[in-house]
């Protein structure tokens, strides 16, 4: 993957209030021909030149519907080359980043993947897209709920939401073919390693102030990490029992 012409971007994080209902209609912003059009620009010009490839990660960046998944004031940007507040102090990642971590798990239809961080429910849907099944966890309930409802009205009814702390993964439907976290922790999460199949890919972002974004390959004795590219995402937040 040429990652040459990626710089950092800045996951920034606002104090906003949630302002979008679990789906936004389309007839209420804007005509849904004019975001198709807006989402295949997305593709071709923020992803594919960046030099993601894979067929079945393009078709779902194409297929799911961005800007029914942040509020209605920030829906003409929707398809725009960056992240965007969501409410509660977190972001929906740049378009760029979901595809370019989501194609380094190497996904297969069958998998079961994990998910840290649901915000919106936008990685999950691209996720749901490809998989067989998504389990997603989320810190923070009002997103969580909101998600929940927003992705079974779309449709997404291979999605599973729980309202819960990350850093203790989902054991009850472990192992994981592949884990995705998209909020920041300081160390690799060891109880994450243990929920992921031998073989399987973990891919998140490492750091405090600096962060890289780590893929994770499990093997039958420890695992192997490999460091990709700098970014910046919002931290992970640990909860009480964590």
């Amino acid at each position: 993957m040429n990652t040459k012409a990626f710089s950092i971007f800045v996951f920034f994080s606002l104090g906003l209030p949630l302002l979008f209902p679990a789906v936004v209609k389309s007839s209420d912003v804007a005509d849904e021909t004019v975001h198709a059009r807006r989402r295949e620009a997305m593709v071709r010009d923020q992803i594919e030149r960046r030099g993601v490839s894979d067929p079945r990660v393009l078709a779902a960046m194409r297929s799911v519907r961005r800007h029914l998944f942040v509020p209605p004031a920030l829906v003409s940007i929707a398809y725009q080359d960056g992240p965007l507040p969501i409410g509660h102090g977190q972001t929906i990642s740049q378009p760029y980043i979901v595809a370019y971590m989501t194609e380094a798990l190497r996904l297969g239809p069958t998998d079961k993947v994990f998910e840290v961080g649901t915000g919106s429910g936008y990685q999950a849907a691209v996720l749901a897209e490809i998989v067989d099944q998504v389990y997603t966890v989320e810190i923070l309930e009002a997103l969580a709920e909101s998600a929940k409802k927003r992705l079974a009205e779309l449709g997404y009814d291979n999605v599973h939401v729980k309202y819960g702390d990350g850093y203790q993964g989902w054991p009850e439907f472990a192992p994981f073919d592949a884990i995705i976290v998209t909020a920041a922790p300081d160390h690799i999460p060891e109880k994450l390693i243990e929920q992921l199949k031998v073989g399987g890919r973990m891919i998140l972002p490492v750091g405090t102030y600096y962060q890289e974004l780590k893929l994770v390959t499990k093997t039958e004795g420890g695992f192997h990490e490999q460091r990709l590219i700098p970014v910046r995402f919002v931290p992970m937040v640990k909860g009480n029992d964590g």
